[in-house]
């Protein structure tokens, strides 16, 4: 069992930047962040192995947003850059189910096992 707890959600202005955190329980895993905007289906966003080594973007942050983990203290970030209204969204943090995937697979919303609650991230035009 691997819990995870999203925090660092807010309200900001486009162009500004916020960085989320995800603290992460249990074993070390592939991680992933998703959005839900509302009305919409959640969608990728990034996702990072299990060690760091390759991450992995969705086109539309692509440049803007940066995943990172430090796995001495069991945390995923999200550093958000030239936020648009667009990302305004509910933002899941959430660990897969295995230690390793094919490329492909971490976009994968199915890989995902363990999900966090969310955080509400709001950007204001």
């Amino acid at each position: 069992q691997v819990d995870v707890v999203e925090s660092g959600g807010g309200l900001v202005q486009a162009g500004g930047s916020l960085r989320l955190s995800c603290a992460a329980s249990g074993r070390t895993l592939p991680m992933g962040w998703f959005r839900q905007a509302p009305g919409k289906e959640r969608e990728f966003v990034a996702a990072i192995t299990w060690s760091g080594d390759s991450t992995y973007y969705a086109d539309s942050v692509k440049g803007r947003f940066t995943i990172s983990r430090d796995n001495a203290k069991n945390t995923l970030y999200l550093q958000m850059n030239s936020l648009k209204v667009e990302d305004t969204a509910v933002y899941y943090c959430a660990a897969g189910g295995r230690r390793t995937y094919s490329s492909g697979s971490y976009y994968r919303e199915s890989k995902y096992d363990y999900w966090g609650q969310g955080t509400q991230v709001t950007v204001s035009s």
